[in-house]
């Protein structure tokens, strides 16, 4: 199974279009050992030749242009990318499909209220039902994914994980911004023998998370923030990682502790925000998460299983 990282960073990439926080900045301007990032979304394939998108991001066709394996391979008109797998409906998963809407046959695969948010919209009617099969996910049993043209030899079982609405339909959710239960997802993708975890978003360890991670080849998880006061502290907003629905990565209910017992051998750090320390190479937080034997993600890392 081949894995390619297409995107690394939260939403707005790094550096964020309008932030100007000491890591985005330090990037901008060369001061920073950073590298900058689009927003997070992986190619996966069992056999090299047809590819798994897992979430369509807003910068999709920055990461095709920069990823050969995804370029036309035949014909006038080919993509190797034959579905795509959403974790949520948040808009750096799925605004990148509005960039796939030149009638290219794929399957879209999702849970029944991300479905549903993207039917209410009528801007994603341009993914025609003539090019485009649309897969309601139901959570924890494993099924084959299949695109147009039959099965990619990925098997794939998605699990409720604690999360929120889209930004976009807090408005519509009332005081309980957790929504459904299978409002956000998490993946794990199996092929040949071997399987990995991808969970872009998750907003605490809970105990039947930790079951299924235990021991895990190779965890993909929410590194969106160091603290869960960062933004506040950093005075570019007023909200907590928990409001946004994420976990921190420091403290002693943040990510590193949680994982510190479950013998995941290894384990990254995907979702990335402009403002995370992290993202600095020399910075001590991104020296103590290597100490904890955590990376992260970097756009074009390449993994074989």
């Amino acid at each position: 199974m081949r894995i390619v990282v297409l995107g690394s960073a939260a939403g707005g990439g790094f550096p964020q279009w309008n932030c100007n926080a000491p890591t985005s900045r330090g990037v901008r301007t060369g001061t920073l050992r950073a590298k900058p990032r689009t927003q997070a979304s992986l190619a996966v394939s069992a056999d090299g030749e047809r590819w798994l998108l897992l979430n369509a991001s807003p910068d999709f066709r920055q990461q095709v242009a920069a990823t050969p394996v995804l370029w036309p391979q035949q014909g006038l008109r080919h993509s190797p990318i034959a579905a795509v797998m959403l974790t949520s409906g948040e808009i750096d998963h799925v605004a990148g499909l509005l960039s796939m809407r030149e009638s290219q046959p794929f399957a879209l695969w999702a849970a029944p209220p991300v479905l549903a948010a993207l039917a209410a919209n009528p801007i994603f009617d341009a993914l025609s039902p003539r090019s485009v099969d649309r897969h309601a996910v139901a959570p924890n049993g494993p099924f084959a994914i299949a695109g147009r043209g039959g099965g990619l030899g990925l098997t794939v079982t998605a699990f409720p994980v604690p999360g929120k609405v889209p930004l976009y339909l807090e408005g519509q959710a009332g005081n309980d911004l957790s929504g459904a239960p299978d409002e956000t997802l998490g993946l794990e993708i199996a092929a040949n023998g071997v399987r990995f975890h991808y969970i872009p978003g998750c907003a605490a360890m809970t105990p039947q998370l930790r079951a299924r991670l235990q021991g895990s080849p190779l965890v993909f998880f929410d590194g969106t923030l160091w603290r869960d006061d960062e933004l506040i502290t950093t005075g570019v907003g007023a909200k907590t990682g928990r409001r946004m629905g994420h976990m921190s990565i420091d403290g002693p209910d943040g990510t590193i502790a949680a994982f510190a017992d479950l013998g995941a051998r290894r384990r990254i750090l995907i979702h990335v925000n402009t403002t995370n320390p992290v993202l600095d190479e020399d910075s001590p937080e991104r020296a103590a998460l290597a100490d904890a034997g955590w990376e992260v993600a970097e756009d074009g890392m390449e993994i074989a299983l």
